[in-house]
């Protein structure tokens, strides 16, 4: 009889269930929840306002993705629970929640409902900018030897400085916090019924290593004496590698969801990260893309580089045996959207409507008859900070060459393009450094969707683009880690690798470079990296200033 697997996949505005067949890697049924509260940027459920750069999110969204999407799913197949061997879970991150020793988070209580830092701070809440900048001043001072494998920068979108931002703008929330958890952690609790920490989370955005641990209590005491025991106290210290089963379903979870108690619930995974079993990646130099809202961008290798500007390499951080290398576009999805969304005359829309197109489709038409080099455009892409390889989020989006003849959809267009420039330069770097990158995949609904988009990252990375199989990447990579935790005598895999060469699936679908085309975008590139250089590397941080301006006065 078959067995089958769960995968659930949290994402920035919904999350995601998919059911599949572990036997032949059949999609079955999958189920999508959109969170009412979706992201809380300018205020709080009770009308309270925000401050510049927030980002928070409801817990209660992410359980009510497990109670009605996994029945969902169970429905859909008429797969009984009892044929399900296992269920993994991956998460946007760094997404962390201040909690009770229980599990129970802060903002769950009556006291605490109406304070900001008793929610979720998600993935892109960027308000602890200056905290990152203390942190990333004192370890270069200290010379912290573990900076270097983060690129040489702590991001304002991880765990400690977000937690020094807790304990510097309401203390109180800090002392009433027994952890501060990633979301995937948190539901991994929830349906196991016990604590537990990934090695994916904790190595990636808690600055744990495998073989060092978290850093000194000196460190932290040199941030805030207050902090000297945050490792210890509030983040936990039984760290569980990437494809081990966390626990079996307890009860109260087998109720919520449907599923039988006892089925194996997978250590938590980021939702990046769990893409590269979905495409088959089971070696080293096959770099993959993860197009959404932002980028991430996996690696494999087979030693450990000190690559600057990246976001980590961590032993086992992706798959067993390898160290993973993550970097990441902090903007990429997103901007296409913002500048359709504001950016479009009512012209192009009244145009689109007459054909009875979709306005992306009709933009993107318009969009693809243009040549490389054409619009004498360039951007960069910035529009929510950069992530790699300079590691600021208080950088900002620009475009270059405009005229009072600039067409909506040249712009458009260059912003497509400085993405691609955006990953250049990533590859460039581990390049730099001695990480090798020869193949190139992309994944996430851009890469399925958007054939333009494809073909201008080809030429301008050099390299063919491979697409991933599933439309569902981050849940299938779930389910892939479910499967392992269940075991091959429970009817899943004893290994990543193994499962992964079984159910990861690749499109046959491949965009090669244009010899005259790439040779255009190779002086385009030229063009976009001393930008990159001038305004990220600080010869000219009017960015900065006009940010901080922006803060002065909006908070003034």
């Amino acid at each position: 009889m078959a067995k089958y697997s769960i995968g659930v996949d949290y994402g920035t505005l919904s999350g995601r269930t998919l059911l599949v067949n572990n036997d032949t890697g059949e999609e079955l049924a999958s189920a999508v929840y959109e969170y009412p509260h979706a992201v809380m940027d300018e205020r709080l459920p009770s009308g309270k306002k925000l401050g510049v750069d927030w980002a928070l999110q409801h817990p209660q969204d992410y359980l009510d993705v497990l109670k009605i999407t996994v029945p969902e799913v169970l429905r859909q197949s008429g797969v009984s629970p009892a044929d399900v061997t296992g269920i993994g879970v991956d998460f946007t991150a760094c997404t962390l929640l201040p909690v009770k020793a229980d599990g129970t988070p802060l903002c769950f209580l009556p006291a605490y409902e109406d304070e900001p830092h008793a929610y979720v701070k998600l993935w892109k809440h960027h308000a602890a900018q200056d905290q990152a900048n203390r942190l990333n001043r004192i370890a270069e001072e200290r010379n912290e030897p573990w900076l270097n494998n983060y690129g040489g920068k702590i991001s304002s979108e991880w765990a400690v400085p977000k937690i020094w931002q807790v304990l510097e703008e309401a203390p109180a929330i800090y002392e009433a916090a027994d952890r501060f958890v990633e979301a995937a952690d948190w539901i991994v609790w929830f349906l196991t019924g016990k604590e537990s920490r990934s090695a994916c989370c904790a190595g990636y955005k808690e600055i744990w290593n495998k073989k060092t641990g978290y850093p000194s209590k000196e460190f932290f005491a040199a941030l805030d004496p207050r902090l000297e025991n945050l490792a210890a106290e509030k983040l936990g210290q039984t760290i569980t590698p990437a494809g081990e089963c966390a626990g079996p379903l307890c009860e109260k979870a087998a109720r919520w969801t449907g599923l039988c108690a006892g089925t194996a619930v997978a250590v938590a995974m980021i939702d990046a990260h769990v893409f590269v079993p979905a495409v088959g990646i089971a070696e080293t130099g096959k770099m993959l893309a993860i197009m959404g809202t932002s980028t991430c961008h996996m690696l494999l290798g087979a030693e450990e580089k000190q690559v600057k500007g990246i976001c980590g390499v961590v032993e086992d951080g992706i798959l067993p045996g390898f160290f993973g290398y993550e970097a990441g576009q902090s903007c990429v999805g997103d901007h296409f959207a913002w500048f359709i969304e504001n950016c479009l005359p009512a012209s192009y829309r009244d145009a689109a409507a007459a054909e009875g197109k979709n306005i992306h489709k009709y933009l993107r038409e318009k969009a693809e008859r243009l040549k490389p080099g054409e619009s004498g455009l360039v951007a960069l892409d910035w529009w929510n900070g950069n992530r790699s390889c300079l590691v600021d989020v208080d950088l900002t989006g620009m475009m270059l060459g405009m005229t009072l003849l600039t067409k909506p959809e040249e712009i458009y267009r260059a912003l497509i393009e400085a993405t691609a420039y955006g990953t250049r330069m990533i590859i460039e770097t581990f390049r730099e450094y001695g990480v090798e990158v020869n193949e190139f995949y992309a994944a996430g609904g851009i890469a399925k969707k958007d054939p333009m988009t494809m073909q201008i990252y080809a030429d301008v990375i050099g390299l063919p683009v491979k697409i991933a199989g599933s439309d569902q990447g981050g849940a299938l990579g779930s389910a892939i880690f479910g499967a392992v935790a269940a075991g091959k005598e429970n009817g899943g895999f004893d290994s990543v690798l193994e499962a992964a060469e079984k159910l990861g699936k690749v499109m046959d679908t491949v965009y090669l470079p244009d010899e005259d085309r790439a040779a255009v975008y190779d002086r385009l590139f030229a063009e976009y990296k001393i930008l990159h250089d001038y305004f990220g590397r600080g010869a000219n941080d009017v960015m900065k200033r006009l940010k901080a301006l922006k803060k002065s006065v909006q908070e003034g």
